[in-house]
């Protein structure tokens, strides 16, 4: 029996449709990454983790937070993380897909909805399928299809509780969720609401605190931020009740069954909301950044522009995007292309991301290798 042959068919179907992925090495001006605000390599977070070691701070926690991985850093940084985003409670995950993972397996009960974005992140997707509740999805952004699908469900006969899921910002489309009209519904039905603010944490918000900050202590509130992206290091913070977070270290697998993340990683994130809190100016130059980009493609090149730093080039061919992504890769931009099922099919795109790694003449060159690739197309 040849046991590789269905993982040879498998690679060769991605293949034939120009979906088949490798890992390639950094290289270029950075328009690829989620390290928004350029905190990853910053001296000041290096200095924080030298200190932590030079200190005593262990490398690994050397077992579950529940058993002898409990470490004074991990409560450090949830208490610190309460404050700064302004909850009740908040426990440390060790990335964002768990936290999305964790949170949607343990928190929804058996006879209740989950009405979930259809943009959502996959974890978002998986820990649907793999927990207790129904779940259905809206129209992307529509805050009047959320309204229908709950109505739907009641007068099917659903009894549970409601919980509207979306991303604060999408991803792979730069636009932002109506929070406001979602928040609106999700009193209107005694709903929880479920935000993850992968992208907008640190990004938006004052101080960086995420598109929820007008809504964060609200009881129906839960918030992931996620602390790969702009905080610059790994894991994420799910913030909510203390009831919640007492039920999930009690009730969570992905909690209970897990080595604890890193004491180490606890004080990159600590001291990332540190600088957030004391230097504004990351958040303000970025913000500068996305309005030059805006001000650029609106007088370039026409596009739609969400107002994020998530700036969107829909190709819809995969080839064709992936080969776009080259020609500005050997001009010297790190554009990546984006193809299904990332993104719907028919959308493959570039997903050219600001950060603060580049400046105000990058992003100009950048949109000229563009128009040049593109042949004006755009």
């Amino acid at each position: 029996m040849n046991f590789a042959t269905s993982y040879v068919s498998a690679l060769d179907a991605l293949k034939s449709d120009d979906r088949l992925r490798s890992l390639k090495p950094r290289a270029g001006i950075d328009f690829s990454s989620n390290d928004y605000l350029a905190l990853a390599n910053s001296q000041r977070m290096r200095k924080a983790i030298a200190a932590a070691v030079a200190a005593g701070t262990p490398i690994g926690a050397g077992g579950s937070r529940l058993l002898r991985g409990n470490c004074a850093e991990h409560e450090s940084l949830e208490a610190e993380a309460a404050r700064f985003f302004g909850a009740e409670a908040a426990i440390f995950f060790a990335t964002g897909y768990t936290a999305n993972f964790a949170v949607i397996t343990t928190l929804p009960q058996r006879d209740d909805l989950l009405v979930l974005d259809q943009l959502v992140h996959a974890s978002i997707h998986e820990g649907a399928r793999a927990g207790r509740a129904e779940f259905r999805f809206n129209a992307h952004n529509d805050a009047d299809s959320v309204e229908e699908v709950i109505r739907s469900w009641r007068s099917e006969g659903g009894k549970g509780r409601i919980w509207i899921v979306a991303e604060s910002l999408y991803s792979m489309d730069g636009d932002f969720a109506p929070l406001e009209a979602l928040s609106e519904i999700a009193g209107r039905h005694d709903a929880f609401l479920m935000i993850d603010e992968a992208h907008a944490t640190g990004v938006f918000g004052p101080g960086g605190r995420g598109l929820t900050a007008a809504y964060e202590g609200r009881e129906n509130l839960i918030a992931i931020h996620t602390c790969g992206k702009a905080l610059g290091a790994a894991g994420a913070l799910v913030t909510t009740t203390k009831l919640l977070r007492d039920f999930i270290v009690n009730r969570c697998r992905p909690f209970i069954f897990s080595t604890a993340p890193s004491p180490l990683l606890a004080v990159a994130v600590e001291e990332a909301l540190s600088t957030l809190r004391e230097e504004p100016e990351h958040q303000q130059r970025l913000t500068q950044l996305i309005g030059v980009a805006r001000e650029e493609i609106g007088a370039r090149q026409g596009w739609q522009f969400s107002g994020s730093q998530i700036i969107p080039y829909i190709v819809g061919d995969n080839a064709r995007a992936m080969d776009l992504a080259g020609g500005l890769q050997a001009r010297g931009f790190d554009v990546r292309g984006i193809r299904p099922p990332t993104v719907p099919p028919g959308t493959a795109r570039l997903r050219i991301s600001l950060t603060n790694n580049v400046d105000e003449n990058d992003v100009r060159a950048m949109l000229d290798a563009l128009a040049e690739v593109t042949g004006g197309e755009s």
